[in-house]
């Protein structure tokens, strides 16, 4: 007999896995959620993602589908009732997935120096991350969520950065998103923490801070 129902394999401190959990609690699907140990992967997530071996992994009715933003897409036409995630209009879903890909191959790509770096290093990469996001924060002009007035695609798939970024802050010594650099953004930090299917499945901060503290720590010993 077939597999039935959801499961989502993931590792609590991926900023991607929790992307696959707020579409699924925005839609009110019910799943199983595996935490993986991702020096130690289980035979199932590499049987169900042969190909990249990554988390997260969406497996619905025993059929898996990989890479976050994809299986977001998916969740929302799998389940179409309920919850809108994408935008109903064409011209508005093409704009949510243009900034989507600008965020991850540009935003995400910015960021990731100023965890790895120090000193006039990581001033330079704190500046050049900020600018990016400043052209992000564009898309949030005249609005409450990148989704407009409530959460949607773009929220989703950008939405880590209101969590881990002041994480990441804490853990450099350093400021990224602040009030006078990227206000917008900023205030939409608080706005999308403030939504109760955001909070429920966030990950612990303490813990998240620890863990990043000695990610980084690895890294600059490296």
């Amino acid at each position: 007999m077939a597999e039935k129902g959801v499961k989502v394999f993931g590792m609590w401190a991926s900023p991607m896995v929790i992307r696959v959990e707020w579409a699924l609690r925005l839609k009110g699907v019910e799943y199983e959620y595996v935490d993986e140990d991702l020096a130690n992967k289980s035979a199932d997530l590499l049987r169900y993602n042969p190909v990249t071996k990554k988390v997260p992994v969406l497996v619905h009715d025993g059929k898996p589908i990989a890479e976050s933003t994809i299986i977001v897409e998916y969740i929302d036409e799998a389940w179409k009732g309920g919850y809108p995630i994408m935008p109903a209009d064409p011209y508005e879903r093409a704009r949510a997935r243009f900034w989507a890909r600008f965020a991850e191959e540009k935003c995400n790509a910015a960021l990731y120096p100023i965890f790895t770096t120090t000193g006039e290093a990581q001033r330079k990469a704190v500046h050049e991350a900020q600018q990016c996001l400043k052209t992000l924060e564009t898309a949030l002009e005249g609005k409450k969520f990148f989704g407009g007035d409530a959460v949607g695609y773009l929220d989703i798939v950008v939405g880590w950065y209101a969590h881990w970024l002041p994480v990441v802050e804490e853990v450099i010594g350093a400021s990224i998103v602040t009030d006078e650099e990227l206000p917008l953004m900023k205030a939409w930090f608080d706005r999308f923490l403030a939504v109760d299917v955001v909070k429920a499945a966030l990950p612990d901060r303490d813990r998240l801070v620890a863990a990043n503290k000695a990610r980084r720590e690895q890294l600059l010993s490296a």
